[in-house]
């Protein structure tokens, strides 16, 4: 057989949220929106939006990978003509190698002719990606938290688990120039942790959760002020504690590292979004100029949660 045209379109996310840390993460409505037209004889890749100034070839394109991967199931080469188009920043803490990759097993499936199935793709992305926080929101949208394997006669693999999420929270992202890749923000963690920091994290746990279900504000920042990973990341983030404390003075809820960063994400009263926003992108404006840095590269905007996660488009 031959593949047939596809189009989709895949939601942004951003994940831990403070101290759900590598399980839980939220679609948001920010997307990368991708087509495939099969022919010819080779692979033209056409990127443009947050992805115009990439130079990596589709060789290192996650996109790429995964959509060969899925073709290459049927035995089929991938030729043809690849179009994405994406307003997520690139590695800033939205998931967008995630995003990428969904896109990926998609198009795919439904240049096959298949019907695209998020509980397979997102396990695949997953696999890829190292952890599971980004892929599954993308897959399924809004807030997700995937729980481990469960062991003994009843085992199954790694779980997404929906949540409740109120309504009544909106959602603010600032990040400054500077890229933070997952592999760097991995490296300085530490090996090891002190019992009572483990303790203090799973105690949070619950704040957190109760929180973005009822939009309490006083819950939703106990679950966001962790000491698993944010203390250690943030000093990979120019102007990070600035614009922390900018959220915080223009309304915000709670803050903390988007992903594994250099994205901050704050949690406001709805309406209130886009002033926090701001607050966070001119604080970091300040730290570029004040260093030297890149202030053109900054980015800051208001967001809201995504419930459909990856869409099935029209060629």
């Amino acid at each position: 057989m031959e593949p047939g045209a596809a189009r989709v379109r895949v939601p942004c996310s951003t994940s831990n949220l403070g101290a759900g840390f590598d399980c839980i993460g939220l679609a948001l409505d920010r997307y990368l929106e991708a087509s495939f037209e099969p022919g010819g004889t080779e692979l033209v890749l056409e990127r443009s939006g947050t992805l115009a100034s990439l130079s990596a070839g589709p060789d290192r394109d996650p996109l790429v990978a995964a959509l060969r991967e899925r073709l290459g199931r049927r035995g089929l080469e991938l030729r043809g003509r690849l179009r994405v188009d994406s307003a997520i920043p690139v590695a800033r803490g939205l998931g967008s190698s995630a995003a990428a990759g969904l896109a990926g097993q998609a198009l795919g499936a439904i240049a096959l002719g298949e019907r695209f199935s998020p509980d397979e793709a997102w396990i695949r992305v997953a696999a890829a990606e190292g952890h599971p926080d980004n892929a599954a929101p993308c897959a399924f949208g809004g807030l997700i938290a995937v729980v481990p394997p469960v062991p003994g006669p009843h085992a199954k693999g790694r779980q997404p688990v929906r949540l409740p999420l109120s309504d009544t929270i909106g959602w603010a992202f600032a990040a400054p120039a500077t890229e933070v890749p997952t592999e760097r923000a991995r490296r300085v963690l530490p090996s090891r942790i002190e019992r009572e920091t483990a303790v203090d994290s799973i105690r949070r746990m619950p704040a957190l959760l109760r929180g973005l279900e009822t939009g309490d504000a006083e819950l939703i920042a106990t679950g966001f002020a962790d000491t698993l990973h944010v203390p250690h990341r943030l000093p990979l983030i120019p102007g990070g504690d600035d614009a922390m404390r900018a959220a915080l003075a223009a309304g915000a809820w709670a803050v903390t590292i988007s992903g594994s960063g250099s994205g901050l994400i704050a949690a406001v009263t709805r309406g209130e979004e886009a002033g926090v926003a701001e607050a966070m992108t001119l604080a970091f404006r300040s730290t570029a100029r004040a260093h030297g840095g890149d202030v053109e590269g900054i980015v800051g905007f208001a967001v809201s949660a995504d419930h459909e996660g990856t869409r099935v488009l029209a060629p």
